[in-house]
Order: structure tokens, then sequence, then C-alpha cells
């Protein structure tokens, strides 16, 4: 189960999983309720999230938990990336708040401008057992948004070594990896570690 109320993350994960022939249902789907998000780390918010629909389902669950850390606001929104798009999940609004934030920081040059994705992937089976990987893509939060692909705050977000921002990228360019290159997104490389580690093949 991918444990995930968020259709843009569980589009994502689908697109990675599928490649390796594992069946998969979303927590949506079973109708399950989405925990509170309680924890104070990425680790802990996406061990709160598979725990719960895999102690609720009976089946080995698969979450995610991720956002965007941004070196001048101290790391915010972080682990908060979601509840800054507020209850609509409005993320151009969350865009323009980050934006607000920098400029307030006088956060004008690139160097000052500094961020990351994040994003924690946690396994875990109904008898409460979980297991982590962490990805990380570096880059820099650029104004005003470009490109409609992906979501979140992918329009800003410029990785480093490329001329455009997520947002402007497809997803096999974001998210496609096969043994031995490494993929360029944050949830791709956690995914990466992910099926290494439990040695899937396709």
């Amino acid at each position: 189960m991918i444990a995930s109320h968020n259709p843009g993350k569980v589009v994502e994960i689908e697109a990675l999983i599928r490649p390796f022939g594992v069946e998969i249902v979303a927590a949506s789907a079973l109708g399950l309720d989405e925990p509170a998000e309680t924890g104070a780390t990425f680790e802990e918010n996406a061990a709160i999230k598979a725990v719960a629909a895999a102690a609720r389902s009976g089946l080995i669950a698969l979450a995610d938990d991720s956002g965007l850390a941004v070196d001048a606001l101290a790391g915010d929104p972080g682990i908060y990336s979601a509840r800054w798009a507020g209850p609509d999940k409005d993320f151009g609004r969350a865009m323009r708040l980050v934006e607000e934030q920098l400029q307030n920081e006088n956060a004008t040059t690139p160097v000052d401008r500094r961020a990351r994705f994040v994003a924690v992937l946690c396994l875990a089976t109904p008898d409460g057992r979980t297991r982590h990987w962490r990805g990380e893509v570096e880059g820099v939060i650029i104004w005003p948004p470009r490109g409609d692909q992906g979501f979140g705050y992918d329009p800003v977000f410029k990785p480093d070594g490329h001329d455009r921002t997520f947002g402007e990228m497809s997803a096999s360019e974001k998210h496609g990896w096969r043994p031995p290159s490494d993929p360029l997104s944050h949830r791709a490389r956690a995914f990466a570690r992910f099926a290494r580690d439990l040695e899937i093949s396709g």
C-alpha cells in the first residue's frame, strides 16, 4: 500500500514502483483516514503514516514524507511544506510565501537562495516494524515560478547543474532511474536506495 492521500505523491510513487511488477493500492482507495503528522522530522512523519496504514489494512505500507528546506529560512518550510499551502492545498500561495520570506531576509542572489528537496520513505509491516530511506537534491529557489509539470514547489526549484526547474521537467527526466545511474529527484533517489536495499530488480 502507498500510505498517502496526496494525489501527486501517489502518481509519482506508482510510476517508480510499476516497472518492478509490484501490485499497489493507495490508502485513499481503501478509505483509510489520514493520520495527524505530529513528528518533528521527515523520518518520524513517514513512520506515522506507514505504521498507521499497515496496522489498519494488514498490508505492507510504504509512506513518503517530503518537503522543501530553504537555507535562508532556517530549513523552512521543511516538514511543514504542505501546511504552508493551507487547507486548500494552494501551492501557488505556498510558493509566494517562500518568496516573501526570502525577500524579508534580503536573499536575492543564488548563493542566498540555496535549498534542497528532501524525501524520506518508510516501509512498515502490519506488526509495526519499519525501515527508512532518505533522498535529497540540492538547488536554488527561483522567481517567478516556471513550468506546470509536477506538483507542489516544483516550479520554483531549479536543481544544481540544470537550467530548468522541476516544474519544467517531465516525470521521466526527474524520476527515471535504472542502475547504475542515479536519478535526479529526491523521491527517486530515496526509492533507488530502497530498491537496492531490498534487492528489487526489474
